[in-house]
């Protein structure tokens, strides 16, 4: 369905509103990076000793410390691999041999005399916002020499035991926000955003009890709330509440879809990381099977009305999804506990993206607009990071990207096709070319972003 005219014009408006800003902000002092990071990091802290004999046992200790640490944020392979190889350098090291993968990494520190080689797991949990952006913090100061080996890996270990700055009841109260607002994106009635809101509650206690969990709960987890949800939102269209409630069942489920995470394996087999993509591509895959499961077997069990996932009219009006980008904003920060600072700066990336997507489906259709976003948001990011109150890219990118919402219609697809429906797989389709579309909005964004940014020392 077509956008209405105002909803263009808004969309314009912010994208130039939110453009001269940024280009404002780029004529100001930008960041350094090492002066960040010195500033970043505790006094008490060591600076690489550049006239000591190398250490290689402690440069690969503090590489693989670094490594699993940006695993678990959510960088690509070859993020972490460039980083990685920095702090080797830096450490007097440029010989050394990096091999990163999804959920590991090997490291082989070589030095004229001397040679360490390690591996280390990773991958198991997925860090917080707030402690991606003092990951991000620690691997700038330790690729510019502002922190030794030993100093590295402490600032690592404090970074995993950090306070979180929102308690359970707050996070949970962001899960709800977070629902609400991407129901009203997604077209959701009156009657859908309550739905939403109060499914978005459960879904949220049930992915923080999750987190206390080992992994191998955390399928289960997937299918119970897949179940839930379905199961709620199906009997109350069956009760005669209207197709405009289906909304309810994606929003709930947004962070469970592994739009990042299909999108990241499709970025990095089109950079050549052939084993890392196709091991994120299975992932992804099998979390969406795992959520159309849940769905298939609450359809199973009260049946499926008749309803048209395509359609999302603007139930609501077209200035209700500005106002539901606000609130997706606040509840994403609440939920993923990024840093108090950052929500300034990722409401102001989130209305760039989204204005970037309206703009981008008027003229180039649906598919295509994902790319629009995506080419847009990666530089916005970048330039945001380089501000001295900004966070970590990755902080405010991450908002922006589920913002997009790739993997609904891939969740969508995956239900109907192990219902038995055939036209699941058109939906499987669109799904494929959205993350192409984004991965290569990503890369052509990088080239931009790589410009803005200082070479390392």
């Amino acid at each position: 369905m077509e956008s209405p005219t105002i909803s263009w014009f808004i969309a314009a408006g912010v994208l130039v509103a939110g453009l001269i800003l940024l280009l404002s902000l780029r004529g100001r002092a930008e960041r350094d990076l090492t002066a960040s990071a010195r500033a970043a990091v505790s006094t008490g802290s060591t600076p690489v000793d550049t006239e000591s004999k190398p250490d290689p046992a402690a440069t690969a200790a503090a590489t693989e410390a670094v490594g699993g640490a940006m695993i678990e944020a959510g960088y690509s392979v070859n993020t972490v691999r460039e980083a990685l190889e920095d702090i080797a350098r830096v450490n007097g090291l440029p010989a050394s041999q990096i091999v990163v993968f999804p959920t590991a990494l090997l490291v082989s520190a070589r030095g004229e005399d001397d040679h360490h080689t390690g591996a280390a797991s990773s991958g198991e949990r997925r860090l917080l916002l707030c402690q991606v952006d003092e990951v991000q913090r620690t691997v700038d100061a330790a690729r510019t020499g502002v922190l030794d080996p030993a100093s590295t890996i402490s600032r690592i270990t404090r970074v995993r035991e950090m306070a979180l700055p929102y308690g359970p009841l707050l996070r949970v109260l962001g899960y709800v926000l977070l629902s609400i607002a991407l129901s009203v994106l997604l077209g959701a009635s009156w009657e859908g955003v309550a739905l939403a809101g109060g499914l978005g509650a459960v879904v949220g206690a049930a992915l923080l009890v999750g987190e206390r969990l080992p992994s191998r709960y955390g399928a289960l987890i997937t299918v119970a709330v897949a179940f839930t949800v379905a199961l709620v939102v199906f009997l109350l269209l069956r009760a005669g509440l209207g197709p405009r409630i289906v909304p309810a069942l994606i929003a709930p489920l947004v962070v469970l879809l592994p739009g990042t995470l299909l999108t990241t394996a499709v970025l990095e087999l089109s950079t050549g990381q052939m084993i890392s993509g196709a091991g994120r591509l299975a992932a992804g895959g099998m979390q969406l099977v795992l959520l159309g499961a849940g769905i298939l077997t609450a359809g199973a069990l009260v049946g499926v009305p008749v309803f048209d996932f395509a359609e999302h009219p603007e139930a609501l009006g077209p200035i209700a999804p500005w106002i539901a980008v606000a609130v997706f904003g606040v509840g994403i920060a609440l939920h993923q506990c990024a840093p108090r600072r950052s929500l300034p700066w990722i409401l102001l990336v989130l209305y760039i993206a989204y204005a970037a997507q309206v703009i981008g489906d008027i003229f180039l259709g649906g598919v295509l607009s994902a790319f629009v976003g995506a080419l847009v948001v990666t530089p916005v990011t970048a330039l945001v990071a380089r501000q001295p109150s900004g966070p970590a890219a990755l902080v405010s990118f991450v908002p922006a990207f589920w913002l997009l919402v790739p993997g609904a219609l891939g969740l969508v697809g995956v239900a109907n096709v192990l219902g038995g429906d055939g036209s699941g797989v058109n939906s499987l389709i669109a799904t494929i070319a959205t993350m192409v579309a984004i991965a290569l909005g990503v890369l052509a964004g990088s080239i931009v972003s790589t410009k803005m940014q200082r070479p390392a020392l």
